[in-house]
């Protein structure tokens, strides 16, 4: 499969940029092309990741479904014959790695859901017993399950710069207090019965985050869902609270730039390519083990 890290379609109406995803504008519905570009840290690093942008692809259009239950999303197609005519010169580019969505306008919030303690939250709790102000029960070590998972939203940075948590009060303010429990209610509902299904088969998703928007005057699931990308993947076999966990998302180059000398600021580092060929292996592994989806050639 071809490595794209750039797309730029003279026919179609580019709209956005990400740091992972080129969205178009083709009318009626939008475009959402998830390339192989690799961010840590609200970088967006120099090195491209082979088969990323198709693994998100196809773990997010496998958690869609699933979840589509329990709320709407954005969804319409993934197949190359049931986008617009438009798009099929750029088949190469395309196929496996976009979804034609309907538009909505995202909310100003991330919603992250936490299971296990670790990362940042980690932090936290070790100097406050508390997760971004969320009181939790003592004696809780690195990688702990949190049999309650806790809802810690946060802002939305622009590329390059780094979210900010806030609490929910701050978030009713912004999107009022009946809005602001709906997502919350949503977001953990989501993520349990993602956890439930992800432990099942193997893998324990530490945490998540949720973009929501509204579309029509619903409230829908946008973006991406449940992927590497989005989320902390461990393999649930040799699962041991008290240690940090092997993963099988971007934390192996989140790994490796902790031990560089580098302020967390654009420009990013070159990634070696060890780094690169076994960060892809774990996308790839993670694909696998979930949608039963076998590495490509």
């Amino acid at each position: 499969m071809k490595t794209v890290t750039q797309t730029n379609f003279p026919n179609l109406k580019k709209v956005s940029q990400g740091k992972v995803r080129d969205i178009y504008d083709l009318g009626q519905h939008l475009l959402i092309v998830t390339t192989d570009r690799i961010s840590a840290f609200d970088v967006v690093l120099p090195d491209a990741i082979p088969y990323k942008g198709y693994v998100l692809s196809q773990i997010s259009k496998f958690w869609f479904d699933r979840m589509s239950g329990l709320m709407p999303n954005h969804l319409i197609a993934t197949e190359m014959s049931e986008f617009p005519a438009e798009c099929h010169k750029y088949g190469e580019d395309l196929q496996g790695r976009s979804m034609l969505v309907k538009k909505a306008k995202p909310l100003p919030v991330e919603c992250i859901v936490r299971g296990y303690l670790t990362g940042s939250g980690l932090k936290d709790y070790q100097k406050t017993g508390m997760v971004c102000g969320i009181e939790l029960p003592k004696g809780l070590v690195e990688s702990s399950r949190l049999e309650s998972p806790i809802f810690t939203p946060s802002t939305k940075a622009e590329i390059g710069s780094h979210d900010e948590n806030i609490s929910f009060e701050r978030m009713s303010q912004m999107l009022g207090t009946e809005k602001a429990e709906k997502v919350k209610r949503l977001s953990l509902e989501i993520y349990t019965a993602a956890r439930k299904i992800g432990e099942e088969k193997g893998i324990i998703i530490a945490d998540t985050k949720f973009e929501m928007g509204d579309s029509d005057g619903q409230l829908i699931l946008i973006d991406e869902v449940l992927t590497p990308d989005s989320s902390r993947f461990w393999p649930k076999a040799g699962y041991q609270a008290g240690r940090s966990q092997p993963s099988f998302d971007k934390q192996f180059v989140r790994d490796y730039l902790s031990t560089l000398d580098w302020n967390k600021q654009a420009p990013g580092p070159e990634l070696p390519k060890d780094v690169i060929d076994k960060t892809s292996q774990k996308y790839l592994e993670a694909l696998e083990i979930l949608t039963g989806i076998k590495p490509l050639d």
